[in-house]
């Protein structure tokens, strides 16, 4: 498995400084909207994708789910997801998501929240979670938008005096790897078009649902920086269904 980022010590010390690490699902400027795009988990099996602290994985359980599955590449957002969430119903596995393998119709729900922009080849991945979901189960992702991952430093273009002139999007149909920075850090990310996300989701037989670019909530307005973030798109929500009668 290659060597996650979020493994680097350094890398790991910032991101765990970070709001959202801190604050868990409420320092998170997208959960309002993420939050109302999930189902109904009560008595279901789901699927957390790219899980990191394990705060989705504890959610679901709170609201009823009968197992979770929490998996990621990084031991250590695993040990953090371990000391956080202890609940008997998350079981946590140190896998990469392109190389996991379950019987098919395995989960009612499968959620991943921004990860997949970590993956080479997202329509091979969904392939593979259709066939994971049960007749009438659901698929809640929320990636950063392609807005913000086409020209790849995803840091604004500043003027002589350092004031914010606009966002740069260049090459945007040119899809694939792309040298990020997060948190001072190098590392790659894979941008791909809003068409590639939500068009592989059809092409897999699963049936669109929700679609939402999510503004920052007005009570984190005061935070630096965010403010900002109301100049141009940084996520992208989904919520797709597989067809068929839901069971439990």
């Amino acid at each position: 498995m290659p060597e996650n980022p979020y493994d680097d010590p350094i890398f790991f010390k910032k991101y765990a400084r970070m709001y959202r690490s801190l604050h868990g699902l409420r320092g998170a400027g997208e959960w309002p909207m993420l939050q109302k795009l999930l189902p109904d988990f009560t008595g279901r099996k789901v699927l957390d994708l790219g899980c990191g602290y394990g705060w989705h994985c504890q959610y679901a359980v709170e609201h009823g789910a009968a197992e979770v599955v929490g998996v990621d590449s990084s031991r250590r957002m695993l040990s953090r997801a371990r000391e956080l969430h202890t609940d008997e119903r998350i079981a946590y596995r140190l896998a990469a998501m392109e190389s996991l393998d379950f019987p098919a119709a395995s989960f009612h729900v499968v959620l991943s929240s921004l990860a997949f922009h970590y993956v080479a080849d997202f329509p091979a991945l969904v392939g593979r979670i259709a066939q994971w979901l049960r007749p009438g189960g659901s698929f809640v992702f929320s990636v950063e938008h392609p807005v913000f991952t086409s020209y790849g430093t995803q840091d604004w273009w500043y003027g002589p005096d350092g004031t914010i002139l606009h966002f740069p999007v260049d090459r945007y149909f040119e899809e694939g790897p792309r040298e990020a920075v997060f948190l001072g850090e190098t590392m790659t990310k894979y941008h791909r078009t809003l068409t590639t996300y939500l068009q592989t989701l059809l092409e897999q037989g699963l049936v669109l649902r929700q679609v939402v670019e999510p503004r920052p909530p007005q009570e984190m307005m005061d935070l630096p920086g965010m403010r900002e973030e109301l100049r141009r798109p940084m996520m992208l929500l989904v919520g797709a269904e597989k067809p068929g009668e839901a069971s439990i």
